[in-house]
Protein backbone atom coordinates (compact mmCIF):
# COMPACT_ATOMS: atom_id res chain seq x y z
CA UNK A 1 0.00 0.00 0.00
CA UNK A 2 1.41 3.38 -1.32
CA UNK A 3 0.48 6.92 -1.38
CA UNK A 4 -0.49 8.47 -4.64
CA UNK A 5 0.58 12.05 -4.69
CA UNK A 6 -1.01 13.00 -7.69
CA UNK A 7 0.57 16.56 -9.22
CA UNK A 8 1.78 17.50 -5.47
CA UNK A 9 5.12 16.89 -6.01
CA UNK A 10 6.87 17.11 -9.07
CA UNK A 11 6.21 14.36 -11.33
CA UNK A 12 4.47 11.25 -10.48
CA UNK A 13 5.41 8.68 -8.36
CA UNK A 14 3.08 6.16 -9.86
CA UNK A 15 5.14 5.90 -12.77
CA UNK A 16 8.14 5.47 -10.17
CA UNK A 17 6.07 2.34 -8.38
CA UNK A 18 5.57 1.02 -11.59
CA UNK A 19 8.94 0.79 -12.83
CA UNK A 20 10.26 -0.43 -10.06
CA UNK A 21 7.77 -3.32 -9.73
CA UNK A 22 8.62 -3.98 -13.04
CA UNK A 23 12.26 -3.57 -12.99
CA UNK A 24 12.05 -6.31 -9.40
CA UNK A 25 9.59 -8.67 -10.59
CA UNK A 26 12.30 -9.22 -13.86
CA UNK A 27 15.19 -9.74 -11.36
CA UNK A 28 12.85 -11.94 -9.19
CA UNK A 29 10.27 -14.10 -11.38
CA UNK A 30 8.94 -15.89 -8.25
CA UNK A 31 7.51 -12.55 -6.41
CA UNK A 32 4.81 -10.74 -7.27
CA UNK A 33 4.30 -7.37 -6.46
CA UNK A 34 0.05 -6.34 -5.92
CA UNK A 35 0.21 -2.24 -5.67
CA UNK A 36 -2.57 -0.63 -3.78
CA UNK A 37 -2.58 3.09 -4.58
CA UNK A 38 -4.21 5.11 -2.21
CA UNK A 39 -4.37 9.33 -1.89
CA UNK A 40 -2.25 10.55 0.61
CA UNK A 41 -4.60 12.36 2.58
CA UNK A 42 -6.13 8.64 3.01
CA UNK A 43 -3.07 6.50 3.57
CA UNK A 44 -3.43 6.56 7.21
CA UNK A 45 -6.80 6.21 8.06
CA UNK A 46 -6.80 3.42 5.09
CA UNK A 47 -4.29 1.39 6.70
CA UNK A 48 -5.44 1.64 10.32
CA UNK A 49 -9.04 0.25 8.87
CA UNK A 50 -7.18 -2.45 7.06
CA UNK A 51 -4.96 -3.19 10.03
CA UNK A 52 -8.65 -3.25 12.39
CA UNK A 53 -9.81 -5.95 10.11
CA UNK A 54 -7.18 -8.23 9.77
CA UNK A 55 -6.41 -7.42 6.48
CA UNK A 56 -2.89 -5.65 6.82
CA UNK A 57 -0.93 -5.28 3.45
CA UNK A 58 2.75 -6.45 3.60
CA UNK A 59 4.33 -3.11 3.08
CA UNK A 60 3.00 -0.12 3.69
CA UNK A 61 3.76 3.46 3.10
CA UNK A 62 2.43 5.87 6.35
CA UNK A 63 3.30 8.93 8.32
CA UNK A 64 3.09 6.58 11.26
CA UNK A 65 4.42 3.67 12.35
CA UNK A 66 4.91 3.64 16.40
CA UNK A 67 1.31 2.24 17.29
CA UNK A 68 1.86 -0.85 14.76
CA UNK A 69 5.42 -1.71 16.30
CA UNK A 70 4.43 -1.24 19.89
CA UNK A 71 1.57 -4.17 18.75
CA UNK A 72 4.31 -6.24 17.24
CA UNK A 73 2.50 -6.00 13.92
CA UNK A 74 5.85 -5.24 12.05
CA UNK A 75 9.62 -6.67 11.26
CA UNK A 76 12.38 -5.32 12.69
CA UNK A 77 14.51 -3.59 9.68
CA UNK A 78 17.21 -6.58 10.71
CA UNK A 79 15.04 -8.49 9.83
CA UNK A 80 14.41 -7.37 6.53
CA UNK A 81 17.91 -6.17 5.41
CA UNK A 82 21.55 -7.22 5.63
CA UNK A 83 24.03 -5.48 7.27
CA UNK A 84 25.68 -3.59 4.78
CA UNK A 85 22.34 -1.92 3.80
CA UNK A 86 21.11 -1.02 7.20
CA UNK A 87 23.87 0.44 7.77
CA UNK A 88 24.03 2.62 4.75
CA UNK A 89 20.75 4.37 5.93
CA UNK A 90 21.88 8.27 6.97
CA UNK A 91 21.67 7.25 10.92
CA UNK A 92 19.74 10.42 12.14
CA UNK A 93 16.75 8.99 9.71
CA UNK A 94 17.66 5.67 10.66
CA UNK A 95 17.06 6.53 14.38
CA UNK A 96 14.19 8.10 14.36
CA UNK A 97 12.61 5.19 12.80
CA UNK A 98 13.54 3.39 16.14
CA UNK A 99 11.86 2.51 19.31
CA UNK A 100 13.90 1.51 22.69
CA UNK A 101 17.04 1.10 20.01
CA UNK A 102 15.32 -1.42 17.56
CA UNK A 103 14.51 0.19 13.97
CA UNK A 104 10.80 -0.30 12.57
CA UNK A 105 10.15 2.46 10.33
CA UNK A 106 11.85 2.72 7.06
CA UNK A 107 12.68 6.06 6.25
CA UNK A 108 11.51 6.60 2.80
CA UNK A 109 10.63 10.01 0.41
CA UNK A 110 12.72 12.02 2.70
CA UNK A 111 13.62 16.00 3.51
CA UNK A 112 14.95 19.03 5.13
CA UNK A 113 14.17 22.34 4.91
CA UNK A 114 16.05 25.40 4.14
CA UNK A 115 15.81 29.31 4.31
CA UNK A 116 14.38 30.42 0.94
CA UNK A 117 14.89 33.96 -0.41
CA UNK A 118 13.84 36.08 -3.40
CA UNK A 119 17.23 37.58 -4.59
CA UNK A 120 15.60 40.18 -6.26
CA UNK A 121 13.77 41.30 -3.63
CA UNK A 122 16.60 41.42 -1.26
CA UNK A 123 18.21 43.77 -3.67
CA UNK A 124 15.47 46.06 -4.00
CA UNK A 125 15.46 46.30 0.10
CA UNK A 126 19.26 46.57 -0.05
CA UNK A 127 20.06 43.21 1.32
CA UNK A 128 23.15 41.58 0.75
CA UNK A 129 22.89 38.19 1.76
CA UNK A 130 20.55 35.75 3.67
CA UNK A 131 20.71 36.09 7.44
CA UNK A 132 22.84 34.50 9.57
CA UNK A 133 21.09 34.86 13.28
CA UNK A 134 17.66 35.89 14.60
CA UNK A 135 18.56 39.73 14.54
CA UNK A 136 20.00 39.96 10.94
CA UNK A 137 16.77 37.85 9.76
CA UNK A 138 14.53 40.85 11.41
CA UNK A 139 16.41 43.17 10.35
CA UNK A 140 16.11 42.21 6.42
CA UNK A 141 12.54 41.51 7.01
CA UNK A 142 11.93 45.09 8.41
CA UNK A 143 14.10 46.41 5.10
CA UNK A 144 11.95 44.31 3.01
CA UNK A 145 8.75 45.43 4.70
CA UNK A 146 10.15 49.13 4.01
CA UNK A 147 10.67 48.35 0.09
CA UNK A 148 6.77 47.29 -0.14
CA UNK A 149 7.20 43.71 0.19
CA UNK A 150 3.64 42.05 1.52
CA UNK A 151 5.23 39.00 3.60
CA UNK A 152 9.13 39.96 4.44
CA UNK A 153 9.19 36.51 6.43
CA UNK A 154 6.58 33.71 5.40
CA UNK A 155 5.72 32.72 8.96
CA UNK A 156 4.10 28.95 8.31
CA UNK A 157 1.92 28.90 11.40
CA UNK A 158 -1.29 27.59 9.86
CA UNK A 159 -2.84 24.12 9.91
CA UNK A 160 -1.35 22.24 7.18
CA UNK A 161 2.14 21.81 9.20
CA UNK A 162 2.27 24.54 11.60
CA UNK A 163 4.75 21.52 13.31
CA UNK A 164 7.51 22.13 10.92
CA UNK A 165 7.69 26.20 11.61
CA UNK A 166 7.53 26.08 15.15
CA UNK A 167 10.53 22.99 15.64
CA UNK A 168 12.42 24.86 13.54
CA UNK A 169 12.23 27.90 15.55
CA UNK A 170 12.45 26.16 18.81
CA UNK A 171 15.59 23.90 17.34
CA UNK A 172 17.36 26.95 16.39
CA UNK A 173 16.95 28.18 19.97
CA UNK A 174 18.30 24.95 21.23
CA UNK A 175 14.62 23.60 22.45
CA UNK A 176 12.44 20.95 20.73
CA UNK A 177 8.84 19.02 21.15
CA UNK A 178 10.70 16.59 23.36
CA UNK A 179 13.46 14.68 24.99
CA UNK A 180 14.84 11.26 26.23
CA UNK A 181 12.03 11.45 28.98
CA UNK A 182 8.90 12.53 27.26
CA UNK A 183 7.38 15.57 25.88
CA UNK A 184 9.11 19.09 26.94
CA UNK A 185 7.17 21.65 25.41
CA UNK A 186 7.73 24.06 27.84
CA UNK A 187 11.35 24.16 28.03
CA UNK A 188 12.59 27.66 28.47
CA UNK A 189 14.09 28.12 24.90
CA UNK A 190 11.02 27.10 23.05
CA UNK A 191 9.15 29.81 25.59
CA UNK A 192 11.87 32.41 24.12
CA UNK A 193 11.61 31.46 20.83
CA UNK A 194 7.84 31.52 20.70
CA UNK A 195 7.59 34.99 22.74
CA UNK A 196 10.61 36.58 20.14
CA UNK A 197 8.57 35.64 17.02
CA UNK A 198 5.71 37.46 18.84
CA UNK A 199 7.11 40.51 19.33
CA UNK A 200 10.13 41.03 16.96
CA UNK A 201 8.33 39.41 14.17
CA UNK A 202 4.51 39.06 14.08
CA UNK A 203 4.17 42.50 16.54
CA UNK A 204 5.56 44.72 13.93
CA UNK A 205 3.55 43.30 10.55
CA UNK A 206 7.00 41.44 9.77
CA UNK A 207 5.30 37.65 8.93
CA UNK A 208 2.24 38.86 7.38
CA UNK A 209 -1.39 39.41 7.67
CA UNK A 210 -2.03 36.18 9.50
CA UNK A 211 1.01 33.29 10.15
CA UNK A 212 -1.70 31.64 12.31
CA UNK A 213 -3.46 30.41 9.11
CA UNK A 214 -0.80 31.04 7.11
CA UNK A 215 -0.18 27.46 5.76
CA UNK A 216 2.77 25.54 3.42
CA UNK A 217 0.75 25.31 0.29
CA UNK A 218 -0.37 28.99 0.07
CA UNK A 219 3.13 30.45 1.27
CA UNK A 220 4.52 28.33 -1.75
CA UNK A 221 2.60 29.66 -3.82
CA UNK A 222 2.98 33.43 -2.32
CA UNK A 223 6.66 32.76 -2.51
CA UNK A 224 6.23 31.62 -6.60
CA UNK A 225 4.37 35.06 -6.89
CA UNK A 226 6.80 37.09 -5.90
CA UNK A 227 5.04 38.02 -2.67
CA UNK A 228 7.03 36.62 0.02
CA UNK A 229 10.84 37.73 0.97
CA UNK A 230 12.04 34.82 2.66
CA UNK A 231 10.69 31.60 4.53
CA UNK A 232 11.25 27.89 5.27
CA UNK A 233 10.48 25.50 2.32
CA UNK A 234 11.87 21.97 1.26
CA UNK A 235 13.89 21.33 -1.55
CA UNK A 236 10.43 20.36 -3.72
CA UNK A 237 10.42 24.02 -4.04
CA UNK A 238 13.69 23.88 -5.77
CA UNK A 239 12.13 22.72 -9.79
CA UNK A 240 8.58 24.96 -8.77
CA UNK A 241 11.32 28.22 -8.26
CA UNK A 242 13.40 27.33 -11.42
CA UNK A 243 10.23 26.89 -13.62
CA UNK A 244 8.59 30.06 -12.28
CA UNK A 245 11.41 32.06 -13.01
CA UNK A 246 12.16 33.53 -9.56
CA UNK A 247 15.53 34.30 -8.14
CA UNK A 248 16.18 32.34 -5.36
CA UNK A 249 18.94 31.46 -2.96
CA UNK A 250 18.67 28.92 -0.29
CA UNK A 251 20.85 29.10 3.57
CA UNK A 252 21.46 27.48 6.41
CA UNK A 253 18.38 28.36 9.02
CA UNK A 254 19.60 30.59 11.42
CA UNK A 255 20.15 30.04 15.32
CA UNK A 256 19.04 32.86 17.37
CA UNK A 257 22.62 34.34 17.87
CA UNK A 258 24.39 33.18 14.98
CA UNK A 259 25.45 29.89 12.94
CA UNK A 260 23.08 27.47 11.58
CA UNK A 261 20.52 25.29 13.04
CA UNK A 262 19.57 22.14 12.91
CA UNK A 263 17.08 21.33 10.43
CA UNK A 264 14.13 19.47 11.04
CA UNK A 265 14.04 16.05 9.22
CA UNK A 266 10.78 14.71 7.63
CA UNK A 267 9.75 11.68 6.10
CA UNK A 268 7.52 9.35 5.18
CA UNK A 269 8.15 5.29 6.43
CA UNK A 270 7.74 2.23 5.27
CA UNK A 271 6.83 -0.79 7.64
CA UNK A 272 6.48 -4.51 6.52
CA UNK A 273 3.68 -6.45 8.82
CA UNK A 274 4.13 -9.60 10.11
CA UNK A 275 0.81 -11.03 9.59
CA UNK A 276 1.08 -12.58 6.18
CA UNK A 277 4.35 -14.48 6.91
CA UNK A 278 6.39 -12.86 3.83
CA UNK A 279 9.18 -11.83 5.56
CA UNK A 280 11.53 -12.45 2.79
CA UNK A 281 9.53 -11.61 -0.22
CA UNK A 282 9.21 -8.01 1.83
CA UNK A 283 13.16 -7.64 2.66
CA UNK A 284 13.85 -8.41 -1.13
CA UNK A 285 12.05 -5.60 -2.49
CA UNK A 286 12.70 -3.33 0.54
CA UNK A 287 16.19 -4.14 -0.20
CA UNK A 288 15.95 -3.46 -3.91
CA UNK A 289 14.13 -0.19 -3.48
CA UNK A 290 16.58 0.94 -1.15
CA UNK A 291 19.31 -0.06 -3.94
CA UNK A 292 21.25 2.90 -4.83
CA UNK A 293 20.19 3.11 -8.29
CA UNK A 294 16.39 2.55 -7.51
CA UNK A 295 16.77 5.49 -4.73
CA UNK A 296 17.97 7.72 -7.16
CA UNK A 297 15.52 7.45 -8.99
CA UNK A 298 12.25 7.88 -6.65
CA UNK A 299 14.42 10.86 -4.88
CA UNK A 300 15.42 12.14 -8.56
CA UNK A 301 12.96 15.02 -9.78
CA UNK A 302 10.40 14.76 -6.94
CA UNK A 303 12.06 17.21 -4.41
CA UNK A 304 12.90 14.67 -2.12
CA UNK A 305 16.13 13.16 -0.54
CA UNK A 306 17.40 9.82 -0.63
CA UNK A 307 17.75 8.36 2.99
CA UNK A 308 20.98 6.36 2.11
CA UNK A 309 24.76 7.34 2.23
CA UNK A 310 25.29 5.61 -1.32
CA UNK A 311 22.09 7.41 -2.81
CA UNK A 312 22.68 10.47 -1.38
CA UNK A 313 26.11 10.94 -2.62
CA UNK A 314 25.21 9.48 -5.93
CA UNK A 315 22.39 11.75 -6.47
CA UNK A 316 24.95 14.58 -5.05
CA UNK A 317 27.39 13.49 -7.72
CA UNK A 318 24.63 14.55 -10.71
CA UNK A 319 25.53 17.68 -11.75
CA UNK A 320 21.56 18.31 -13.14
CA UNK A 321 21.04 17.63 -9.05
CA UNK A 322 23.79 20.63 -7.55
CA UNK A 323 20.87 22.79 -6.14
CA UNK A 324 20.24 19.80 -3.64
CA UNK A 325 23.52 19.14 -2.55
CA UNK A 326 23.23 21.93 0.72
CA UNK A 327 19.68 20.05 1.56
CA UNK A 328 21.47 16.44 1.41
CA UNK A 329 24.57 17.94 3.26
CA UNK A 330 22.51 18.92 5.97
CA UNK A 331 20.82 15.35 6.37
CA UNK A 332 23.29 14.18 9.28
CA UNK A 333 22.04 16.87 11.36
CA UNK A 334 18.09 16.75 11.26
CA UNK A 335 16.32 16.05 14.67
CA UNK A 336 12.82 14.82 14.04
CA UNK A 337 9.23 15.03 15.79
CA UNK A 338 8.52 12.40 18.12
CA UNK A 339 7.10 10.04 15.70
CA UNK A 340 8.43 7.22 17.74
CA UNK A 341 5.64 7.67 20.19
CA UNK A 342 2.40 6.63 19.98
CA UNK A 343 0.77 9.35 21.14
CA UNK A 344 2.49 11.99 18.19
CA UNK A 345 -0.21 11.97 15.74
CA UNK A 346 -3.30 13.50 18.41
CA UNK A 347 0.04 15.53 19.61
CA UNK A 348 0.97 16.99 16.54
CA UNK A 349 -2.91 17.60 15.97
CA UNK A 350 -3.15 19.74 19.25
CA UNK A 351 0.01 21.63 17.94
CA UNK A 352 -1.36 22.28 14.04
CA UNK A 353 -4.31 23.47 16.03
CA UNK A 354 -2.70 25.92 18.48
CA UNK A 355 0.77 27.07 18.16
CA UNK A 356 -0.16 29.80 15.80
CA UNK A 357 -2.23 31.46 18.34
CA UNK A 358 0.22 32.08 20.69
CA UNK A 359 2.23 34.63 18.33
CA UNK A 360 -0.62 36.64 17.70
CA UNK A 361 -1.31 39.91 19.75
CA UNK A 362 -4.12 37.85 22.32
CA UNK A 363 -1.17 34.69 22.69
CA UNK A 364 0.39 33.83 25.35
CA UNK A 365 3.35 31.80 24.33
CA UNK A 366 3.78 29.87 27.95
CA UNK A 367 0.27 29.29 28.35
CA UNK A 368 -0.01 27.46 24.64
CA UNK A 369 3.01 25.51 25.84
CA UNK A 370 1.62 24.24 28.95
CA UNK A 371 -1.66 23.38 27.51
CA UNK A 372 0.52 21.67 24.85
CA UNK A 373 2.45 19.79 27.82
CA UNK A 374 -0.49 18.59 28.95
CA UNK A 375 -2.64 17.33 26.07
CA UNK A 376 1.12 15.11 25.65
CA UNK A 377 0.50 13.76 29.17
CA UNK A 378 -2.95 12.85 28.09
CA UNK A 379 -1.89 11.35 24.94
CA UNK A 380 0.87 9.50 26.53
CA UNK A 381 -1.26 8.16 29.25
CA UNK A 382 -4.28 6.64 26.46
CA UNK A 383 -1.19 5.20 24.88
CA UNK A 384 -0.02 4.00 28.13
CA UNK A 385 -3.38 1.93 28.43
CA UNK A 386 -3.79 0.83 25.40
CA UNK A 387 -0.23 -0.92 25.51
Amino acid sequence: MAASYGKSVGSSLVDRWHETIAAFEKQHPKIKIDLELVPIGQIDKTLARRVASGRAPDIAQSYVFADYAEAQQLYKVDDLFDLPLQADFIASFAQAGEIGYIQYGIPFLASTPRLFYNKSLFARAGISGPPSSWAELRAAALALKTAGVKTPYGLQLGPEAAEDEALAWMLAADGGYAGPAGYDFTKKENVEALTWLKTELVAPGLAGADPAQFSRTPAYAAFLKGEVGMMLAHPVLVKAAEQARIPYGDADFPTRHNGAAAPVGLSDWLMAFRRNGHRKECGAFLSYLFGERSAVRFAAGQGTLPVTVSGAEALRGQPAQRPLRKFIDQMPKAQFHPVNRSSWPKVRDAVRDRIGDAVMARGNPLSTLESLQLTAHMAEDRAARRS
